[in-house]
């Protein structure tokens, strides 16, 4: 599974070990969601907060997209 995502994240902080650190979780946490494509639901907040990156793009199955319930509304 891909997480692009994550994957942007990432870049904006550098690597796995910049981003670790400014959500409270160590490299290995974000070298094992990158392996398995879905990141620890207690991290996507910080994530979205550090990033801006909006959590359904971390974990739609726990956050849907409201903008696509009003894409499918019309």
């Amino acid at each position: 599974m891909k997480n692009n995502a994550l994957k942007k994240a990432i870049n904006i902080f550098g690597d796995q070990t910049s981003l670790s650190k400014a959500i409270g979780c160590s490299q290995q946490n974000i070298s094992y969601w990158l392996k398995t494509g879905k990141v620890a639901a207690d991290k996507v907040i910080p994530l979205e907060r550090a990033t801006g990156i909006p959590r359904y793009e971390f974990r739609p199955d726990i956050f849907p997209d409201d903008n696509d319930n009003n894409k499918r509304a019309a």
